[in-house]
């Protein structure tokens, strides 16, 4: 089998240990990536059916809100991830299990006091209000609130596993990991329409510790078989090599950071200013056409942490040729998403039927979004690999400060409606587009200095 394979791999052109690499996960990756976003398309109108709209509304804008305290990981998994490549490449596995033991009990630890604070604060906090909705919602909201955040924060210690995979070039696994909680949500929506009243109490409950469980179990499958060498050990929980993670990690943080408030502000801006039943048709549209960012996602994940170890071996004709290819893959996936747009009445009535309206100005603007993003992505994922993202970071927190009240601004004050929410993240990306390509041309061509080079 493994001749086969390395034949079809001469026949193309691949030559390189580490392409070959990238192309078998990548083609894994489209496998279970695949079942993920037809079970997650499967999802949308059972759950609408279970829930109803403005119960679905609440979750999605729920699960945004909870979305918001992913910064608390403080950068730590990226960090994780370009320095655990980087010790893994220079052949010390001593300090690659250094990094995963300080990456483990850090965020542990930050994630057992942010959990007993949310409880105190639970008891004081009116969710009704905070996603604008029927006051009768409040006990079944205030009980679900902390135990939706408890899973949420222990998934941020578990899914560590998926960064060492990452890390390590087996860039599949997340992929697999998706699969298997999308498969598992699925089955149990379905039995919750046969056997259950609707309970967003109980969806919570159950999509919120289904992840945690799967990650759980590779955990303990990873750390006593193919990581057990990098196993954490309170011992090697150090200051300095939290330092080392943490000095890359805290840029990559303050990036997370403005990137939830950029990128997962816009359910919570819609209910504050429409109600959750207008999130729904906006994250319908944007389900829809993030099909190509995922698919393009999935080609491209693999390159970030391979980066990292071309550009420490010194490897530019490897990069140089990589991105050539993702740059007109990226371009040949915004022609399909221009073709989603053709196509997108056809798929919403086939999707969901009248139960709910899309309006085809949000679906342009949703198409714009995401071209754009596809377009810029390869930049991105080459500056993060070389970890020279000091200029990214300034630029994302200038435009998350402006997102919020542009949003505001040309959703209520020009009456761009919910369509005003998407066109403010649209301009906020616009620098980006401009200053990633220019500083990857800048470092590749080794004319990088000054922030630049930072």
């Amino acid at each position: 089998m493994k001749q086969k394979i390395q034949k079809v791999y001469s026949k193309v052109g691949i030559k390189s240990d580490r392409t070959k690499n990238i192309t078998k996960h990548v083609l894994v990756s489209f496998v279970y990536k695949g079942g993920s976003i037809i079970t997650s398309f499967l999802m949308v109108p059972l759950t609408i059916n279970y829930l109803d709209t403005e119960n679905y509304g609440i979750w999605l804008t729920l699960s945004s809100f909870i979305a918001w305290f992913s910064f608390f990981d403080i950068g730590l998994g990226n960090g994780l991830r370009n320095k655990f490549a980087e010790a893994k490449a220079k052949g010390d596995l001593t300090l690659a299990r250094a990094y995963v033991s300080s990456a483990y009990f850090t965020i542990g630890s930050i994630c057992l006091l942010l959990i007993l604070v949310f409880f105190g604060f639970n008891f004081f906090i009116d969710w009704t209000r905070a996603f604008n909705t029927n006051a009768a919602l409040q006990k079944e909201l205030g009980l679900l609130m902390p135990i939706v955040f408890s899973f949420f924060c222990l998934q941020l210690v578990v899914k560590l596993i998926t960064t060492i995979y990452t890390a390590d070039q087996h860039h599949s696994m997340q992929g697999k990991i998706n699969f298997f909680t999308s498969v598992g949500s699925l089955l149990a929506i379905w039995l919750m329409t046969r056997i259950g009243e609707s309970s967003l109490l109980i969806y919570g409950l159950i999509f919120s510790s289904l992840p945690v469980l799967i990650l759980l179990g590779l955990n303990f499958f990873a750390f006593s078989d193919k990581y057990k060498e990098f196993k954490p050990t309170f011992s090697l929980w150090k200051k300095e090599y939290l330092k080392d993670i943490f000095g890359l990690g805290m840029k990559f943080f303050i990036i997370q950071l403005s990137g939830i408030i950029l990128f997962s502000t816009d359910n919570i801006i819609i209910t504050q200013l429409y109600g959750p039943k207008q999130v729904v048709p906006f994250n319908i549209a944007f389900k829809y056409f993030s099909v190509s960012n995922m698919a393009f996602s999935m080609i491209l994940a693999p390159y970030w942490s391979s980066i990292t170890e071309a550009y420490i071996n010194k490897d530019f004709a490897w990069i140089k040729k990589s991105m050539n290819n993702l740059f007109k893959i990226s371009m040949g996936t915004v022609l399909i998403v221009l073709l989603m747009v053709v196509i997108s009445p056809l798929v919403y009535q086939l999707w969901i039927g009248k139960t709910v309206t899309i309006p085809l100005s949000l679906t342009i603007y949703m198409a714009i979004f995401f071209a754009l993003t596809i377009f810029y992505s390869p930049f991105t994922y080459f500056i993060n690999g070389t970890g020279k993202v000091k200029l990214q970071m300034y630029a994302i927190v200038s435009t998350a400060i402006v997102n919020i009240p542009l949003s505001i601004f040309l959703a209520k004050n020009l009456g761009l409606g919910v369509s005003g929410v998407i066109i403010a993240t649209i301009l906020c990306l616009v620098p980006h587009i401009i200053i990633c390509p220019l500083q990857y041309l800048k470092i590749i061509n080794k004319k990088a200095n000054g922030i630049w080079d930072k």
